[in-house]
């Protein structure tokens, strides 16, 4: 007994003082990195069942290859403590879509033949059990599914045309092939005829809206038939609430960009008929919605008159009859209604959109609106536009749906230590309740921080905000590096949003301060606009006041700034370092330098005087000279690296850092260009996963190299011998920073 009794206190004894090496045995949080973006999960398009009690969704992730993106439709009942489980097998669904009893669900697929992705088709799944089918067979794919109110024809969009369908049919039959040569050029007779996701654009195949009875089986073969007809595009399709007709919009002219935006609303028999032209508004209106009378309309647009660099969008309604004019519910809601901040890690693949969503009384619309770097869900007045924000918080609310009678809603909602959840609201005005933890397996392992909120004067002062995200282990009485980080746009935002980029900086070590400058989007109407015919220029200030702002509050060491950006913050960071030596290093990413030669070569046109008053070849003025970067190049001495994307028709390499890059080769300042194959303007946000890891390498490699010495060998021309830091002894030529190496050779 006494052995016994021994024993126990001993085992006692052992237990209490092992239980804290237990304890400390448990696994430190650890830093972020650039790789972890392999392993995000990132959730697009929620749709609520017309109960309310079930979400679909899109749940994406990296594929196995880590060159693309696998999608596939998941489910969460909306119940407390379910957990969210697979519907489809994907790899590559996407634009889940209820049947109005909720006993289906209407989704695109595509799949893969001898190593190719085919154009999507539309799918059906029975929520009562079975397998997924997909019943269309077009040419050119199948998209935008809408069910019909009685549940038994689908409307959606394709592209395919009846050269496609007749050689369609001949295949099926296996008749002889005409042996004729099929030609792969490009005869071009628009302005605009390639865009940067979709390469050459066909004007031989405008998008129409089709219509298929829904089958119920797989074995069920129904041929879908077209609704609309024509050579010009239609879209923004909308049941009428007996099913009888669809509502569309299209814009009947060949080159809209000699033209002020306009739409023309459209009604037309859902059977057969043609086409009726009920009004056109001034305006290129987004997302059409019914109201539940099926007598008004509610959508997003923009005014186009008076000319602006900038008009923030508003929330209009419109009467479902002839010559209606819309009303704008938002005239005197001076922020973006529809808009959103902006981040690097929305959904890549399968996001989908927003569209007004009215309340079962008619009487508000549930939208969203970009204010101040957050962006919320609001109940909209559908007479004065009184706004009702149903949300809170410093987050950006993405994506937004709801039940068939709008009293329970789904969001999808990003932090900066959140990639996106969604959550759930029973009914306005509840609190939120979460109903994924998509990344929470990996997210806990992560030593995440909360950027810092600033604002501060300008040079003129106007109050700008701007954010700063300092390292894990920030301590204030140490000097850190900084990265000042420029958003494109101009008009758009930074704000309270998931930033992959911003997070890894801060992890390696770096201070990273990301402003809005004037021209962002979410503070007013007059200032976004006040940049036209001034970009860049006051913006560039507003940018050296945001770092003169954080030096100011200490724990930076000015010896050590870089400065980045893409698209129009790949302008500015080319105009930046054409402007002041302030900054050790600068990577300009998706750039301009020239803008008569971007103007002659980018996707778009500005035929019309937002940007500049008039084009290149009447610029009496001098002003595409005067606010092109390249303009200033002999000035630059800042090593300058320039990434980018091989594809990209946005912002042409030709018009932007190609010429960067060889004016500074001749002047023999240091300079890296890094090209992306494949890669278009959408690089850094939906890019080929293993190319957005590398880039983030290159862009933090280079400020590695220039701003704290590290060994780069890689971007060297010919290095002579290794640069590696040399113990024991004084340094030498090859031991000195790269900084100081390259102000000896500076002329």
């Amino acid at each position: 007994m006494p052995n016994r009794i021994l024993c126990t206190l001993l085992g006692a004894i052992f237990c209490l003082t092992s239980l804290p090496l237990r304890l400390a045995a448990a696994p430190a949080k650890r830093n972020i990195t650039e790789k972890d973006l392999f392993d995000f999960v990132w959730l697009g398009d929620p749709q609520v069942s017309p109960d309310g009690m079930q979400v679909a969704y899109v749940r994406v992730t990296v594929n196995e290859k880590k060159n693309g993106y696998d999608t596939a439709i998941w489910l969460v009942p909306t119940g407390a403590q379910d957990t969210p489980r697979q519907l489809s097998n994907g790899p590559h669904d996407s634009a889940p879509r209820w049947s109005p009893d909720g006993k289906w669900i209407v989704f695109t697929r595509a799949i893969e033949k001898e190593g190719k992705k085919q154009p999507p088709q539309l799918c059906l799944l029975p929520m009562t059990g079975g397998d997924a089918f997909v019943f269309t067979d077009l040419p050119k794919g199948a998209s935008d599914p809408k069910w019909s109110p009685d549940g038994k024809s689908i409307l959606f969009t394709s592209t395919s045309n009846p050269e496609d369908l007749a050689k369609q049919t001949r295949k099926k039959k296996k008749e002889p092939e005409k042996e004729e040569h099929e030609s792969d050029i490009h005869v071009i007779t628009h302005a605009v005829y390639r865009n940067n996701e979709e390469g050459y654009l066909d004007p031989t195949r405008p998008s129409h809206l089709w219509v298929i009875a829904a089958p119920r089986s797989a074995d069920e073969k129904l041929e879908p038939r077209q609704l609309t007809h024509g050579r010009f595009d239609e879209g923004n399709g909308a049941w009428s609430k007996d099913g009888a007709e669809v509502y569309f919009t299209s814009w009947h002219v060949d080159e809209p960009y000699y033209e002020l935006p306009k739409t023309e609303l459209y009604v037309i028999p859902a059977k057969a008929g043609e086409a009726k032209l009920l009004t056109t508004v001034p305006m290129g209106l987004r997302n059409l919605a019914l109201s539940p009378d099926g007598k008004r309309a509610a959508f997003i647009a923009s005014t186009d008159e008076p000319v602006n660099s900038y008009t923030q969008p508003d929330l209009w309604t419109i009467d479902l009859t002839a010559d209606a004019k819309p009303t704008n519910l938002t005239s005197s809601f001076d922020f973006d209604a529809g808009d959103s901040v902006f981040g690097d890690n929305a959904a890549p693949r399968g996001l989908g959109g927003n569209e007004p969503i009215w309340s079962a009384d008619g009487k508000s619309i549930l939208e969203l609106y970009n204010k101040e770097g957050r962006t919320q869900l609001a109940a909209f007045d559908a007479q004065n536009g009184a706004v009702t924000d149903l949300t809170h918080g410093n987050e950006a609310v993405m994506r937004f749906a709801a039940s068939a009678d709008a009293s329970k809603m789904v969001v999808l909602v990003s932090t900066p230590t959140r990639i996106n959840d969604l959550f759930f609201l029973d009914e306005p005005g509840a609190q939120p309740r979460r109903l994924t933890h998509a990344n929470d397996k990996l997210f806990t392992q992560l030593n995440l921080t909360e950027p810092e909120e600033i604002w501060y004067e300008s040079f003129d002062g106007k109050r700008i905000q701007t954010w700063v995200q300092r390292p894990p282990d920030f301590n204030p009485a140490k000097k850190y590096p900084l990265i000042l980080d420029i958003h494109g746009g101009p008009h758009a935002a930074y704000g309270y949003i998931f930033e992959h980029e911003f997070q890894w900086m801060a992890a390696k070590g770096y201070v990273v301060l990301y402003p809005n400058p004037r021209g962002s989007t979410g503070y007013g109407q007059s200032f976004g606009n006040i940049i036209q015919y001034r970009y860049p220029g006051d913006d560039y200030k507003d940018l050296m006041a945001a770092v003169d702002e954080v030096v100011r509050r200490g724990g930076i060491d000015e010896k050590k700034m870089g400065v980045t950006g893409g698209s129009g913050g790949g302008l500015l960071t080319n105009w930046v370092v054409g402007h002041t030596d302030r900054f050790a290093a600068a990577v300009a990413q998706r750039d301009i330098a020239d803008w008569a030669n971007w103007w002659y070569t980018a996707d778009f046109t500005l035929f019309q005087p937002n940007w500049f008053r008039t084009p290149p070849f009447k610029d009496e003025e001098g002003n595409y000279k005067e606010r092109s970067p390249i303009t200033y190049i002999n000035n630059v001495k800042t090593p300058l690296m320039l990434v980018l994307g091989e594809d990209d028709t946005r912002t042409p390499p030709g018009a932007g850092g190609e010429q960067m890059f060889r004016a500074l080769k001749f002047r023999k300042i240091p300079t890296v260009m890094v090209k992306f194959p494949r890669e278009t303007h959408e690089l850094s946000r939906s890019g080929e996963p293993w190319h957005r890891v590398e880039r983030l390498q290159h862009i933090v490699g280079w400020f590695d190299h220039w701003l704290l010495g590290v060994a780069k060998p890689e971007y060297e021309v010919a290095p002579t011998e290794e640069v590696s830091p040399k113990p024991d002894r004084g340094r030498t030529e090859v031991d000195r920073l790269p900084s100081e190496r390259a102000a000896q050779r500076r002329p």
